[in-house]
């Protein structure tokens, strides 16, 4: 459950109650709040560049640790498109059409992943977030058994059939 502890329309506390088949918090006042507690929808992109794959490494994450272009869906956004956005904002390429991998759970940050292979065109230029990136030949590949390696795995069989 959530860390939430008072009803954000009434101040009230929240309590364990069902709704929805499930646990979720509301409002003790009974004001018609509750809190869903929805994972957040994330996208991933499998960045296809000069025939290799792009990983890269958040300034956040321990040296040596690196994965596929994440971020998070906006409001209203075609998933395709947001992906897209994504690769500009933060490797400065221009993408190609976006093709679906597939979609993941990724309980462990509460989020579900939406991964999409694409190719991606122009200079690299990371952003703040981003410490480095690497090039890996598709077939020098190797997936991860969390979160976006889930992605990897799937693309990985998809290109050898």
């Amino acid at each position: 459950m959530s860390d939430w502890r008072f009803c954000p329309r009434c101040a009230a506390f929240l309590v364990a109650g069902e709704e929805g088949g499930r646990e979720r918090l509301v409002c003790a006042a009974r004001c018609g709040f509750v809190h869903w507690d929805n994972p957040a929808p994330v996208l991933a992109a499998l960045v296809e560049y000069e025939g290799r794959i792009l990983l890269a490494r958040n300034h956040a994450w321990a040296p040596g640790a690196f994965g596929l272009i994440t971020g998070f869906l906006e409001r209203g956004e075609d998933p395709a498109a947001g992906v897209a956005r994504e690769v500009r904002e933060e490797l400065g390429l221009t993408a190609g059409r976006a093709t679906l991998i597939g979609v993941y759970p990724f309980a462990r940050r509460h989020e579900v992943v939406i991964a999409y292979h694409l190719r991606a065109h122009g200079e690299i230029r990371l952003n703040e977030e981003l410490a480095e990136f690497r090039l890996i030949a598709p077939d020098k590949l190797k997936p991860w058994d969390f979160g976006t390696g889930l992605a990897v795995r799937d693309w990985l069989q998809g290109r050898r059939r």
